[in-house]
Formats: C-alpha cells, sequence, structure tokens
C-alpha cells in the first residue's frame, strides 16, 4: 500500500504509515478504535481523527475494503487491505470471530453468474452469519 500511495503522488507522514503497516499486517479484521489501539504502541500521538482520514485515504485509492460485518457489534465497521482472491465473510452471531472461506466452487459461482447475465463482475461480497465451530461445540457441550 504505501508503494502504491507514493506512485500516484500521496504524501506519506510517519503516521500514516504506521497505520499503513498496522493494517497490513493484521491477522484479523480490525475496526478503527483497534487500529488506533495498535498504532498508538507504535507512537502514542496518533489521534482518532489521523485513523478515519488515512482509512478514507486508503478507501478512496481502492486500497482497502470497509466491510459492515452482519452488524455484530451495532454500526461498527471493519477494514481489510484489498486482496486478489474474493472470499465470504463468516460472522459467529454468538462471539463476533469473522472467519474468511475461499473456494473454487466459490469462483465458479461467480463465472456462472458473469456467463448466464452477461455481468462483468468487479467486486463481490458476501456475509454467512451463523455460529463457528467453537461455538458450535460449546452448544453441544451445555
Amino acid at each position: 500500500m504505501l508503494q502504491e500511495l507514493t506512485l500516484r503522488g500521496v504524501r506519506i507522514t510517519g503516521q500514516r504509515k504506521i497505520l499503513i503497516e498496522t493494517i497490513q499486517a493484521a491477522s484479523t479484521h480490525l475496526d478503527a478504535a483497534t487500529l488506533l489501539d495498535l498504532a498508538r504502541r507504535r507512537d502514542g500521538r496518533i489521534n482518532r481523527a489521523t485513523v478515519y482520514r488515512t482509512l478514507e485515504l486508503l478507501k478512496r485509492h481502492r486500497l482497502i475494503d470497509e466491510l459492515d460485518l452482519m452488524h455484530l457489534t451495532g454500526e461498527k465497521h471493519y477494514y481489510e487491505a484489498k486482496t486478489t482472491v474474493d472470499h465470504v465473510h463468516l460472522a459467529c452471531l454468538r462471539c463476533g470471530r469473522i472467519e474468511e472461506f475461499s473456494s473454487p466452487l466459490f469462483e465458479r459461482l461467480k463465472a456462472e453468474i458473469s456467463r448466464q447475465n452477461g455481468f462483468q463482475i468487479v467486486v463481490t461480497r458476501l456475509e454467512v452469519g451463523g455460529r463457528c465451530s467453537q461455538c458450535g461445540e460449546k452448544l453441544k457441550t451445555d
């Protein structure tokens, strides 16, 4: 993301760099508050406004996706770096865990949609709500 922004002539400040590196290093989907907490570990001067301005910049340049996953916790939005592989978000309605799922079958479904409708798919968003494997096991033992 840093290289792409630089190529597009966007000025990369130290705080912006920390935020972008934090997003790229994340192993989970981040909300703005979590991003702020993680970034402040590297620079305590980063504020909420800088987080939101950076997220807007990255969305505008189509380098991240903003997700509203099954309204898990009210109006919370999550962010992830764009990938080249479309995937399904599996949202656990009990614990809030988010998992990603991709499959050749999903790719075939997209191809079938395109073929049958003559529709050129640019972006795919699919969310599935349910219970993750851990919460499903807890229900069996409760």
